[in-house]
């Protein structure tokens, strides 16, 4: 067991683990903030100083991350969870103000590939009701290609897709945290001789004549690497807790034909929005309309500004891939002994959640006692299985 002064070897997927420095420059911030006197938990939001650090955390993000200026960058509370509703409701404004005439074909596609994305489907189906007149169609669905037809083991294959004429929006998890499914990286979803890429989003299915509802869920892989093909999404979103800061704060990237006077819209017998919810309102406020979640925003501000010392998305992309090759590298070890099992099917692995699982109980309570010993913590990330979340580690 290590030393009651050490830290621990953090595998958690949210909260995850902060870099020491951070944390080291946080605890000055907390009494001292920018040398106000006051501690960043106490300074009002709407200070110069405060004003200062959330445009400095915009640019980080606008940098890190090549965001062009077409679109905007919003910070908000409610985690991943509460963009589930605000996408809806937003993008549904959006589309009434330019399919007024449309009153019973709207569609919401969704790209099911583990517990999130279903998730979030879930919450577009249960606000489908009160005579909103949507219909909430499944895309693709990752269930269909695994084993037992039930578990999400892959992502599904682009001659699957089937999306919607003309839908008010199309929604996929970029990583799943659970089960440990993620995208390809590639930026095309097909090769120079025109043949799929299978397991990349399909970007060539897409309607390529307009602008896409596309909503990108980043939650668990943001700044991690590039996004790709960013300037093609309407949203993505992001909790900032599963890699570069505490909870309570959530990251928005927005094209600007998404930000709509959702007030507008209910005249079209659109549902009305909630002012903290709709983008408008935060975009015309700069993220202040009310108090922001400022330690957070805070503390993510010093964590990309480290990022960007040490290299920016390039410097974690190589180092994200080593770690994940790694870890992958030990559980293909634990397979041919026979102890362990990898969840996921090769092609959809993660690189951010190593999920798997040990194949005999007694030995899956000796395997966590091990770790706990070797002062690692986290690593039962969920009831059902294992994992070694890959990323937030900042050793």
């Amino acid at each position: 067991m290590p030393a009651e002064s050490s830290r621990l070897i953090n595998f958690g997927a949210g909260p995850s683990a902060l870099p020491d420095s951070v944390l080291e420059e946080a605890a000055k911030g907390l009494v001292n903030f920018a040398n106000t006197g006051v501690g960043i938990a106490e300074i009002s939001h709407r200070s110069p100083e405060f004003t200062t650090c959330l445009s400095n955390l915009e640019a980080q993000v606008r940098s890190q991350l090549a965001v062009p200026p077409t679109h905007s960058i919003l910070f908000t509370q409610g985690g991943g969870t509460a963009q589930f509703s605000a996408v809806i409701l937003n993008l549904l404004a959006r589309h009434r103000l330019l399919f007024p005439d449309l009153d019973n074909s709207r569609s919401l596609d969704y790209v099911l590939t583990g517990s999130w994305s279903r998730s979030a489907y879930e919450e577009g189906c249960r606000m489908s009701g009160n005579g909103n007149n949507y219909i909430v169609n499944i895309a693709a669905d990752g269930r269909n290609y695994s084993q037992d037809k039930t578990s999400f083991t892959s992502i599904p294959p682009h001659e699957s897709y089937k999306f919607s004429n003309n839908p008010a929006l199309i929604y996929y998890c970029e990583n799943e945290t659970i089960d440990g499914v993620q995208f390809k990286h590639d930026v095309e979803s097909v090769d120079k001789e025109g043949n799929s890429v299978q397991g990349t989003f399909p970007f060539h299915l897409l309607p390529q004549d307009t602008l896409v509802p596309l909503v990108g869920d980043y939650s668990s892989s943001f700044m991690s690497r590039p996004i790709p093909r960013l300037a093609d999404h309407a949203v993505i979103f992001a909790g900032a807790q599963k890699n570069i800061g505490p909870a309570g704060l959530t990251i928005l990237i927005v094209r600007n034909d998404c930000i709509v006077d959702v007030d507008a819209a209910v005249t079209f017998h659109a549902q009305p929005v909630p002012r903290t919810m709709a983008y408008k309102t935060l975009a015309d406020s700069n993220s202040v309309y009310n108090t922001p979640p400022v330690l957070s925003i805070y503390i993510s501000g010093l964590v990309l500004k480290r990022t960007s010392e040490l290299g920016g998305m390039e410097y974690y992309e190589t180092l994200n891939r080593r770690k994940a090759q790694k870890v992958y590298g030990a559980l293909r070890e634990g397979e041919e002994k026979g102890v362990l099992k990898g969840h996921v099917q090769k092609g959809s692995t993660s690189w951010m959640n190593v999920v798997f699982t040990v194949l005999d109980k007694d030995k899956e309570k000796a395997f966590l006692e091990g770790a706990e010993n070797r002062g690692m913590t986290g690593i039962k990330g969920h009831r059902y299985v294992l994992f070694f979340n890959t990323i937030s580690i900042f050793y």
